[in-house]
């Protein structure tokens, strides 16, 4: 998949774990972030790690465990 930053992602499942994209990265529990949930990619580290922004922090997650998010507007 190609992604740039910007983009609004999803997950495409809940994660056994989230790393935190912080200096010191730590990891904190999956159910901080739902798969409903729209982030935005804010950078990318190498060609398999996205910087993630969700709204309870950026996490440093696969690509291949994101799916682009469709946003209908009413």
């Amino acid at each position: 998949m190609d992604l740039t930053i910007g983009d609004k992602v999803q997950l495409k499942a809940p994660l056994p774990f989230l790393k935190t994209a912080e200096p010191m990265p730590m990891l904190r529990p999956p159910d901080l972030v739902s798969p409903e949930e729209v982030g935005t990619i804010v950078g990318l580290k190498g060609l398999d790690t996205a910087m993630v922004r969700f709204r309870c922090g950026t996490f440093l997650i696969p690509v291949d465990r994101l799916a682009k998010a469709v946003i209908v507007d009413d």
